[in-house]
């Protein structure tokens, strides 16, 4: 590795990590007097805003935390970065959004901000996903069969038709399988409404 290419990929993770890090939901919280990480489940992404403040506000955190993945792949491309490594600022994004250094590393589960990763990636499939995730979700009412038939028909279409690159592939499987996988770690820790509570 070149020292320019070093400087790219350590600017672009960098940026990518606190670009994801900017803890939406609780600044939007804020506004109305709530702290999301004490309310409903806990969560700080767009779902438990919608729950506990309203939809608004939740379209806010959402378009945001979209943006927020679109913003570090396009960091990433501006300055020059690889293919592969514009994917690993992806990740340092989403990293950010779920272990956010403004937030006491306590984030959100990376729905959106994966979204807006892929938006960039692949846009073709991002957009046929989310529409089938709105569908879905309009039938089923449940965000996470939404987001798997979505997301999954997304990958399925960037590997057998339209052909994307092998590592452009591994990284959106990776980003799916992380939502549930933080998911189940935002479950089995203590959260800070639990720690008022044992306090």
């Amino acid at each position: 590795m070149t020292d320019s290419e070093l400087f790219c990929t350590l600017v672009a993770v960098a940026g990518a990590y606190l670009l994801g890090s900017i803890p939406t939901a609780l600044l939007v919280g804020r506004r109305f007097g709530i702290d999301v990480r004490t309310v409903g489940d806990g969560n700080m992404g767009a779902r438990n805003v919608a729950r506990t403040i309203g939809a608004w506000p939740s379209v806010i955190v959402a378009v945001i935390d979209v943006l927020k993945g679109t913003a570090a792949i396009l960091l990433a491309r501006w300055l020059g970065c690889s293919q592969s490594r514009v994917c690993v600022a992806g990740w340092a994004a989403l990293l950010g959004h779920d272990f956010p250094i403004f937030a006491a590393f306590r984030g959100g589960q990376g729905l959106a901000t994966t979204i807006g990763v892929l938006l960039v990636l692949m846009p073709v499939e991002a957009l046929i996903a989310v529409g089938l995730y709105g569908t879905f979700y309009m039938i089923t009412h449940n965000p996470d069969i939404g987001a798997g038939v979505g997301l999954g028909t997304g990958i399925f279409l960037a590997a057998f038709v339209t052909d994307r690159p092998w590592v452009m592939v591994a990284d959106a499987v990776g980003m799916l399988v992380s939502i549930p996988g933080k998911k189940w770690l935002d479950r089995h820790r203590v959260s800070p409404r639990q720690e008022q509570h044992l306090a």
